[in-house]
């Protein structure tokens, strides 16, 4: 009745529709794997936004790596800026997507020791190679407040991003390598500014990550494994309908066969009589 099943085209239909239910099954929870990232992220960014703020020696040192559990931490610094070694951080967008560069100033700390104050964002200037119009920060004695940022890294072969670049411009926040440029430690991380707000002439501040959106992976995870549901339906679905017009086709053979035979018998001479 199914040996049509056997035959070389269903045979590979049934082994594709084998390997699609597991694959489709796995990418279902790869998005659902995501889809919790996503909320374990929001709900980490929540609590340390909202978090008692806390000076950044408290959470950072030279050489420290921040971990993940301190990303976004609301910190505090009072000190004094640095703007001899002030650079900038180039190919960086704005709030509206425009292109420009970060204003990395270090903030040489009341009591000792340096940390990295990304104080925001500006237009670059006409010619790459030369540094842009940076509004100067306070003088003397400040205190601000930011979020606490981990260093960004290029690789495990090491940063090197400054080869080639015009003078005061580097490619990553990176206190390791600010600190060879200072020639003394730096806090490991980086604060990005919050407060005090910008003025005019300012750099623009950056925006607060998003907590609130978790993305579209639950809705994937769903869809891919409805479709590993009903890839196994439509098989059964397709293999019915190949027996069925099997049947009627063998059907409609015969009775032509039946048709054929019965007009042979009319066409036969009748026997001659004596």
């Amino acid at each position: 009745m199914y040996r049509f099943l056997l035959t070389r085209q269903w045979v590979i239909l049934t082994l594709l529709v084998l390997a699609l239910i597991p694959t489709m099954v796995e990418l279902g929870f790869w998005q659902l794997h995501r889809h919790e990232h996503k909320v374990e992220q929001n709900s980490l960014i929540t609590r340390n936004l909202e978090a008692h703020p806390v000076p950044v020696t408290r959470l950072t040192s030279p050489g420290h790596t921040v971990p993940r559990s301190d990303y976004w931490r609301t910190v505090t610094a009072t000190g004094t800026y640095d703007t001899a070694h002030e650079v900038v951080v180039r190919r960086r967008t704005s709030r509206d997507e425009r292109i420009g560069v970060l204003v990395l100033t270090p903030l040489d700390l009341k009591g000792g020791g340096t940390v990295l104050v990304n104080r925001g964002w500006v237009p670059a200037a006409d010619d790459q190679q030369a540094f842009p119009e940076v509004p100067a920060p306070p003088r003397g004695e400040v205190t601000l407040t930011g979020r606490l940022k981990a260093d960004e890294t290029t690789s495990a072969s090491g940063i090197k991003d400054l080869e080639g670049l015009p003078d005061r411009q580097v490619m990553l926040i990176n206190s390791s390598q600010q600190s060879q440029l200072l020639g003394h430690p730096v806090l490991g991380g980086y604060v990005e500014l919050t407060d005090p707000e910008p003025t005019g002439g300012s750099p623009e501040t950056i925006a607060a990550p998003d907590d609130g959106s978790i993305g579209p992976h639950m809705a994937y995870a769903v869809q891919w494994w409805l479709f590993a549901a009903g890839v196994p339906v439509g098989w059964v679905i397709l293999a019915r309908r190949d027996k069925r017009d099997r049947e009627e086709a063998a059907a409609k053979d015969a009775e032509s066969g039946e048709d054929a035979g019965n007009n042979d018998d009319a066409q036969k001479p009748e026997p001659a009589t004596a």
